[in-house]
């Protein structure tokens, strides 16, 4: 039973900068693209790092790239060796989550600025060893340690959608082409190339009846983002977003312990938890970030988030109805499918785009009169998960 804490939060949390790397292969160290990202999130928010009071990081291999005690170097690198720093790993939804536990510190009073940045490297390994450390992040007694892989789990998952829902493989395909749509708007984006569902189809097989093309890429990036309290904010005369809402959930670490594989439960108890303290339902959301691994992923999240009616949202997407311009738009970033997933930076990517839609730096990727916004972010198949509501500051 999830205890409501929004009583107990006496300080509203505002998003005042954010910064981010371009996703895919990098070049670059670790520490490198994470000072990179902070810096931008730091100038964005118009202070020093002397402002900033805690550092909190999200990222899961940084032994791939011999820095497993993150957050010390990152911020000692930043010239405040003495602020503390805390790295959080929870899989692909370590970004969400490390936001999660950074908003609670400024919410309860512990700090009045934090920067919050999410940073993985993991290309330079190869797709053997890449794949090797992915898979780790499944309950590796029952999953990964058998074979079972995200791609076969994921497409266990989708099988069984379709076959419950009357879905087909192109409705899935048509996830793909509108986050591509997405993410050619996006110049930070990783995979930036217009596909159609005919391509989908023809890609090659990963784990039937997913496809090279309903699944997303391993990429190196880093995402940050400055959070503060609301008086902290103000003071700075810079635009800023406010966070109305947050939520954390979990469910059965391995898929085959669930009861239905086509539903995620944190996913569920993390967005109920999120829009009571929003105060507002799903109707009142203008876009989501949310967490599309593979094609299927992205059709079951914006039903668990209440955006469409059980069995429903593969015809919408179909529809258009999840197109920037459409009823929901839902990763106008192009999303993990086409900006890509650097898994530590990905949940505080979201936030990245959520700031940069709100204070009118999304370009031609704008969602137009959009004034409150949802990010959904998940490690493994749904193991973790985090949700947090955004509000624009008139």
């Amino acid at each position: 039973m999830q205890k409501d804490i929004s009583k107990h939060m006496t300080n509203k949390v505002c998003v005042l900068g954010a910064g981010s790397t371009k996703y895919g292969k990098l070049n670059e160290s670790i520490i490198e693209i994470s000072l990179n990202a902070s810096k931008d999130a730091i100038e964005s928010a118009g202070i020093t790092p002397k402002d900033i009071q805690a550092g909190y990081i999200s990222n899961v291999f940084g032994v791939a790239d011999k820095q497993v005690h993150m957050a010390p170097v990152i911020m000692s690198n930043l010239g405040i060796p003495h602020v503390p720093g805390l790295t959080i790993e929870s899989a692909c939804g370590s970004g969400s989550v490390m936001l999660r536990e950074a908003y609670a510190n400024i919410a309860a009073g512990f700090y009045d600025c934090v920067l919050a940045l999410g940073v993985e490297k993991i290309t330079h390994t190869g797709t053997t060893q890449s794949t090797t450390l992915f898979s780790y992040c499944s309950d590796f007694f029952y999953e990964g340690g058998n074979g079972a892989s995200f791609p076969g789990l994921f497409a266990s998952i989708a099988r069984v959608y379709m076959t419950t829902h009357k879905a087909n493989e192109e409705d899935l395909a048509y996830v793909a082409v509108k986050n591509h749509e997405n993410g050619i708007l996006n110049p930070k984006a990783h995979v930036r190339k217009k596909i159609t569902v005919d391509d989908v189809m023809k890609s090659p097989v990963v784990a039937s009846p997913l496809k090279l093309y309903d699944c997303c890429p391993f990429s190196d990036g880093a995402s940050a983002v400055i959070l503060c309290n609301e008086e902290f904010a103000k003071k700075s005369g810079k635009p800023y977003v406010e966070v109305i809402g947050s939520g954390r959930g979990a469910s059965p670490a391995a898929v085959q312990a669930r009861e239905d594989i086509t539903t995620i439960p944190s996913t569920i108890s993390a967005a109920k938890q999120a829009y009571k303290m929003a105060g507002i339902t799903p109707k009142d959301i203008d876009f989501a970030e949310v967490h599309d691994c593979f094609t299927i992923a992205e059709i079951i999240d914006i039903e668990d988030l209440g955006f469409f009616p059980k069995g429903t949202a593969a015809h919408a997407v179909t529809e258009g109805a999840t197109k920037i311009n459409g009823e929901i738009p839902i990763n106008p970033s192009g999303g993990l499918k086409s900006k890509g997933h650097p898994i530590g930076a990905t949940g505080v990517g979201q936030v990245v785009e959520v700031f940069e839609q709100f204070t009118g730096k999304a370009g031609e990727r704008t969602v137009k009169n959009a004034e409150t916004a949802l990010t959904h972010n998940f490690g493994a198949t749904g193991a973790s998960a985090a949700v947090h509501i955004f509000r624009k500051v008139q």
